[in-house]
């Protein structure tokens, strides 16, 4: 088949970007011909919280990827879709995860339409976002309506699509493992690479930090346990990944508790040649959220067999399998730090004889045969 993929990919960032790039790898691997089209302007810089939408890391080899799609200006959709429309691939995968990119994503699909032979797939990572914004239903019910089927990786993403596309067709898949990041490490050359000490504990929060993540109530957990009677000695908690809003309010926070001594932080973008070394050195990977739709770091855990401590919201419970991947806590400091006290009484060892028999089933071979399914190609 003739497949494009709309979406981020390098010389863009993130787990988008390293999603659709391994997506197509595995597409090209099944004999396809596959072209990235990704984007020469995705956000606005006064939009975009980080400090900058570029990878630093080499393009991926054996890609096809095709720069050229501007997020805001409407005589760029115009040129994209026409071209799409007039190369009649025969399917187009388009992400969607954020409303902001509706009307761009959505008057190209509208023109690759137009040629009657193109089948239309969405991968939806959300629907409705979590921090909300004017014009996000708008710009949603634009988007939906010329996609011909959608592929969503939780339930809460299902359940909101079903408010917008109530009749198309619609398919479950758990997100495939994050295996692009290379193989495992020893715990002790990974720390070794960090600068952390064997003897150390470490709880690992990992991605990009964001309100809705958390990391407030993991701070309080962390208080909690530190001035309990269950005292983890040598834990500590590895901070890793950007700040997507202001840290001032973390940076008082952590002073009040006075946690300062009980924290790694690693508060700067990680690239890809890196990730490795945080999943390898961590005991456990903790994610908090207030509230969640599927999240890329569980398969980045799973690929690295590292057990998980997550809340009880959105898809996270049903990835993480409670006390056999790991352990679920509900979305407050007292459950979080229950939870934390479990796993460190249990043990790492506990928990990977069932991690490895579950991560069988997250794999890039089911995402694309379900795509094909859903497109009926």
């Amino acid at each position: 088949m003739r497949v494009i993929i709309i979406g981020p990919a390098h010389p863009l960032r993130g787990g988008l970007a390293s999603y659709n790039e391994r997506l197509a790898k595995q597409f090209i691997d099944e004999g396809n011909e596959v072209t990235i089209y990704t984007f020469s302007l995705q956000y606005p810089s006064f939009i975009f919280p980080g400090t900058t939408q570029y990878s630093s890391e080499p393009k991926p080899s054996k890609l096809t990827i095709n720069i050229c799609i501007n997020s805001i200006n409407p005589f760029n959709w115009i040129k994209v879709g026409n071209n799409l429309k007039n190369e009649k691939p025969d399917l187009v995968i388009v992400r969607y995860w954020l409303p902001f990119m509706g009307p761009c994503l959505g008057f190209i699909l509208r023109q690759i339409k137009k040629n009657k032979q193109t089948k239309i797939v969405c991968i939806a990572d959300n629907i409705i976002p979590h921090e909300k914004r004017f014009g996000d239903k708008a710009f949603t019910k634009y988007f939906v309506q010329p996609v011909d089927a959608f592929i969503t990786m939780s339930d809460k993403v299902m359940t909101d699509l079903k408010l917008f596309a109530p009749t198309k067709p619609t398919q479950l898949v758990a997100h495939p493992l994050y295996d692009n990041f290379g193989e495992k490490v020893s715990k002790e050359e990974a720390r070794l690479k960090l600068g952390i000490k064997n003897e150390e504990l470490i709880l690992l929060f990992f991605g990009f930090i964001r309100k809705y993540k958390g990391l407030d109530l993991l701070l309080n957990a962390m208080k909690i346990i530190k001035n309990s009677n269950f005292y983890i000695q040598n834990s500590k908690l590895l901070i890793a990944g950007e700040f997507y809003e202001d840290r001032k309010a973390y940076d008082e926070q952590i002073e009040k508790l006075d946690l300062q001594e009980n924290l790694i932080l690693h508060t700067d973008f990680i690239p890809d040649s890196k990730v490795k070394y945080y999943l390898c050195a961590a005991d456990v990977v903790i994610q908090p959220y207030k509230n969640a739709t599927q999240s890329g770091v569980t398969p980045l855990a799973y690929h690295f067999e590292k057990p998980m401590i997550v809340t009880n919201v959105g898809g996270l419970p049903s990835l993480v399998p409670n006390n056999k991947v790991g352990l679920i806590a509900e979305p407050n400091a007292e459950s979080i730090a229950e939870k934390i006290i479990d796993y460190f009484t249990k043990g790492e060892a506990y928990f990977l004889p069932h991690l490895i028999e579950e991560k069988k089933k997250f794999t890039w071979s089911k995402m694309t045969a379900s795509i094909k399914q859903i497109a009926g190609l």
